[in-house]
């Protein structure tokens, strides 16, 4: 009897210890993984901000034109909802001055929508959240019934997870370092307002760029993935993917080399100036119909995508955000 009840109690801790490590010993299944959507991340939140900003009242968001203005005014009362401070040397959240667009020769005032989220133990480290909220305006072309261009992927998508992420990041009030949350003007005239940006800040202090440029499409490498542009330019992307294991999403390389995409996007400002700043996306860039055309409406994106990713990202860049981990600097050679 007592040889029984020895060999019974050895055999439960037997079977505890390899229940805790993640098998079940009767059924012989692991352990389910974490979830991403266990990071909450409102939806609900994130779909109010994509269907306004890419609505027909935002006239398609060209920059220069009332459209993107009523965006302007948009995000920054949003952000004083959330609770964020201006940046440094600005009395508001706009970041305003004047260019001359190259195409037409006419000066142009625009502004770049910035809000900060101090940190904690480090708050002299930067980093910087970011989307472009301006896209096309109004295109008129013959036996065309749409000519708003609503720019809902591109990029209404990413400037909704920079307004979530704030909203996520002020709630959790753990970032060790200073979060610069930026809408971007003038990316699609040629990354106009980060290149303005990039001129006025000491590049050194800043620690990572976190760039979202249409995330509503489901990737070609499937549900709960998105990719990164410039993997192989820093250990950034890394850092996301050992921050991401175990939750069930992947981040993958950009597999669009022939599109350049590391330099088309607003990361590239900040990259030239040494800044481990990448681009998240999700679209198949290859073959989407909707890119920069009137049909890129909120109707034709997947919320879950875009829910999934923001949440991937704030788990992803969460050891960087709270001082842990430090990417590695960009090194571009410019074609003499």
């Amino acid at each position: 009897m007592y040889k029984m009840k020895k060999y019974f109690f050895l055999f439960l801790t037997i079977a505890a210890f390899i229940s805790f490590n993640g098998t079940d010993l009767f059924s012989q299944k692991s352990t389910p993984k974490k979830d991403v959507s266990s990071f909450f991340i409102d939806s609900t939140l994130a779909k109010k901000h994509l269907y306004i900003l890419a609505s027909d009242e935002m006239e398609g968001r060209k920059t220069g034109t009332p459209g993107i203005e009523k965006a302007a005014k948009y995000i920054e009362n949003e952000f004083k909802n959330i609770g964020l401070t201006t940046f440094e040397g600005l009395n508001s959240y706009r970041q305003t001055f004047t260019f001359t667009n190259r195409r037409i020769k006419e000066e142009i005032t625009s502004a770049n929508i910035i809000g900060v989220l101090e940190g904690k133990s480090k708050k002299d480290e930067f980093v910087i959240i970011s989307a472009h909220y301006d896209h096309l305006g109004i295109i008129k072309k013959e036996g065309q019934l749409d000519s708003i261009y609503n720019g809902a992927n591109d990029d209404a998508s990413g400037v909704t997870a920079v307004l979530v992420l704030a909203d996520y990041f002020k709630t959790k009030n753990n970032n060790e370092r200073t979060l610069i949350f930026v809408a971007f003007t003038g990316e699609e005239m040629g990354l106009i307002g980060s290149t303005h940006f990039g001129k006025g800040i000491d590049a050194s202090k800043f620690i990572a760029g976190i760039n979202l440029e249409m995330i509503g499409k489901t990737p070609s490498f499937g549900p709960n993935t998105a990719w990164l542009t410039g993997f192989e330019r820093s250990d950034f992307g890394e850092i996301i993917q050992k921050n991401l294991v175990g939750t069930g999403y992947q981040l993958f390389p950009d597999p669009y080399n022939n599109f350049n995409l590391f330099f088309r996007s607003d990361n590239a400002s900040l990259a030239r100036l040494g800044v481990p700043s990448h681009t998240f996306s999700t679209t198949p860039i290859d073959v989407d119909k909707e890119y920069h055309q009137a049909s890129d409406e909120a109707t034709t994106l997947n919320m879950t995508v875009i829910t999934q990713t923001i949440q991937a990202v704030a788990k992803g860049t969460e050891s960087i955000i709270k001082g842990i981990d430090t990417p590695t600097r960009v090194v571009i050679e410019e074609k003499k």
